[in-house]
């Protein structure tokens, strides 16, 4: 059964279905966008964060090429959760050495994440696809491709997906928007950056989120649907304790994880984002990323959150008596 549009999430509501709408990707979408026009193509490995267009970039590029008649020519699989050996040797290798019912004369096998495949999966896969390079190709999507063995690489076309540029993501916000009938205030695309990091997904979801609460959306609702503090509300907390007001900086820091309901990670995050605005000498900027890296390895070690973050507060107020 379909499933209405109108149910469906804005990521997958308003996803391309074509390379022309691919957002950001433009030396990749360049060389999609040949393969098509050749009816031919190699085996592909997309690295890049999440939310960049990866997938989108894969199902634009298997519409064009079967001119919309995937059944039977277009597999997708995650990795994530079919990461063991007998998914290779079952379902990819079934379906990888029938033959294209299309004009192409080759079928396409996306796999998502497949740098969460284990190491003996990614060896028979790598075997799958030499014995089958006649009538199958791969597209393969991950995070790191350090995590995919040389083998694997060496037999693909590696395109690299950069997180999206601010005007992108808000060219696509204002258009969603617009199409959901919303009223953005002026400094709610730059607040959705700024929260989303370049993931158009996260953007999306966000603004979605936001519209189940108010047809016209603000950055502080942007903000609180997020999970995040405002920049200048942290930058403010950073300031308050370089001029050795810890007392200040501490209410600050209540207000954000009461507010807010950020965890320590979380703000030390955003701490780390702000650093390099501060009107400090570099010198200090230096100091005060190494004191945030170190803070963050005592999180991840599992030190209690509220003291090691008013912890690093307290090494902010004495760096900047110094």
């Amino acid at each position: 059964m379909v499933e209405p549009i109108d149910l469906l999430p804005w990521t997958e509501k308003y996803r391309p279905k074509d390379l022309e709408g691919v957002m950001g990707q433009k030396e990749a979408v360049k060389s999609l966008k040949a393969f098509v026009k050749s009816g031919n193509m190699p085996n592909m490995l997309f690295a890049g964060p999440p939310g960049v267009g990866k997938t989108t970039a894969t199902l634009a590029l298997a519409n064009e090429l079967f001119k919309g008649n995937l059944r039977g020519n277009f597999l997708e699989l995650n990795a994530s959760d079919e990461r063991g050996i007998d998914v290779v040797r079952g379902r990819i290798k079934d379906f990888a050495r029938s033959v294209s019912l299309g004009d192409v004369p080759f079928k396409l096998i996306f796999l998502d994440e497949c740098d969460a495949l284990t190491s003996d999966a990614q060896h028979a896969l790598r075997r799958t696809m030499e014995t089958n390079a006649r009538v199958t190709r791969f597209i393969l999507s991950c995070n790191y491709s350090s995590k995919v063995i040389e083998p694997i690489q060496s037999r693909c076309a590696i395109f690299r997906f950069l997180p999206l540029q601010e005007d992108d993501i808000k060219k696509m916000v204002e258009y969603v928007s617009e199409k959901e009938g919303l009223k953005l205030k002026d400094d709610v695309p730059s607040a959705i950056y700024y929260v989303s990091e370049g993931d158009l997904r996260k953007a999306l979801n966000v603004l979605q989120g936001c519209a189940m609460h108010s047809k016209e959306i603000t950055a502080d609702l942007v903000h609180r649907i997020s999970s995040r503090a405002k920049p200048k509300e942290v930058r403010e907390m950073v300031e308050l304790s370089l001029k050795g007001d810890f007392v200040k900086a501490r209410e600050n820091l209540d207000k954000l994880i009461i507010e807010y309901g950020l965890s320590g990670e979380d703000v030390l995050l955003q701490i780390y984002r702000e650093i390099p605005t501060l009107d400090v000498p570099e010198k200090q900027k230096i100091k005060l990323i190494d004191r945030v890296g170190e803070y963050n390895f005592r999180l991840v070690e599992g030190a209690n959150e509220r003291i090691q973050i008013e912890a690093l507060l307290a090494q902010f107020a004495v760096l900047g008596e110094k």
